[in-house]
């Protein structure tokens, strides 16, 4: 069946993936971005599409449109943005969950929230399973994401309890491929992107923390895979990959694949960033028959080619 289907934050790294993926599957797609990090090149091969249309504006002012789906993409998502204007990004957060919940409710579609493994803070279980509550500072400076995307969740449960939507939430873990900033800030891309310029590689700490990479494609598979699960499946699900690697053996590996004579240097550990972070995808595997299934060397290898045919089209 067609769908009306809007896209917050439709012009970002995993909204663009999602709204191609819609479109090609048949949808009417309405892609809603302020364009603060995402990009018009993201989505320009979507724009000659009839059933893709794109709007300019903040998920946070007023919107009417006759949609069936809402997935609300819309958030900083990277340390560097979020923290760049760190009031902006829970407003973002908060009121564009209310405007999106709102619409919602006025239009009766489903709604799927995205949210993040940050609401798990810096971890003192691994791995990460949907039933721990995390352990977040509060007045951090990177609460103004972890809190206002706990403040979201909060939001669509209870907008599920008092008006019965129907509602989704995501928590998503790291995830990677084309359509990354080369200047995101993420660690990939960040890796990648001095790599193949042959400048030092910053890693934070020691690099012995660890993180869990998911390729793009695997992700936005598992979005439309809980939007399009029955009522009763509400979340939070987790989506990621579970297979874990430390920040300085990343670092090694990207050497390795570019053929880079970069040379790791160690800079000082930014605070509250998590020393482990791994999904506990049991959940998503149980109720969506969903694992990711793309290696992270295949990953890794679309993302340099992605990014180094961007930075040779930069001339850079």
């Amino acid at each position: 069946m067609t769908k009306r289907i809007l896209v917050t934050g439709g012009a970002g790294f995993l909204g663009s993936h999602l709204c191609r993926h819609l479109v090609e599957a048949g949808h009417h797609v309405l892609c809603l971005d302020n364009f603060s990090t995402g990009t018009k090149a993201n989505v320009e091969p979507l724009l000659a599409n009839a059933r893709f249309a794109l709007k300019c504006q903040d998920v946070t002012d007023p919107l009417e449109a006759g949609v069936d789906e809402i997935y609300n993409l819309a958030c900083p998502a990277s340390p560097l943005s979020y923290q760049r204007d760190p009031i902006m990004t829970t407003k973002t957060s908060v009121l564009g969950a209310i405007a999106m919940l709102e619409l919602a409710k006025r239009q009766r579609a489903r709604i799927f929230q995205a949210s993040t493994s940050e609401i798990y803070g810096d971890p003192a279980a691994s791995p990460q399973s949907e039933t721990y509550w995390g352990n977040v500072n509060p007045i951090g400076v990177r609460a103004c994401y972890n809190e206002a995307k706990r403040c979201a969740e909060t939001l669509v449960f209870d907008y599920w309890r008092q008006h019965g939507l129907r509602i989704k939430i995501a928590r998503i873990f790291n995830t990677y491929g084309p359509n990354m900033r080369a200047d995101d800030g993420r660690v990939v891309s960040n890796f990648i992107v001095q790599a193949l310029r042959g400048e030092a590689i910053t890693v934070y700490g020691d690099g012995r923390q660890t993180r869990s990479f998911c390729y793009v494609d695997d992700m936005i598979s598992g979005f439309v895979r809980l939007m399009d699960s029955g009522d009763p499946i509400t979340g939070p699900v987790n989506l990621g990959n579970p297979e874990q690697i430390t920040v300085l053996d990343l670092a090694k590996r990207i050497i390795d694949m570019t053929g880079s004579r970069s040379r790791i240097v160690h800079v000082a550990l930014p605070g509250d960033d998590p020393k482990q972070r791994q999904p506990d995808i049991a959940m998503a595997a149980a109720l969506l028959d969903w694992r990711p299934s793309i290696s992270l060397s295949e990953g890794l290898g679309r993302t340099i080619a992605h990014l180094d045919g961007e930075l040779r089209a930069a001339g850079v």
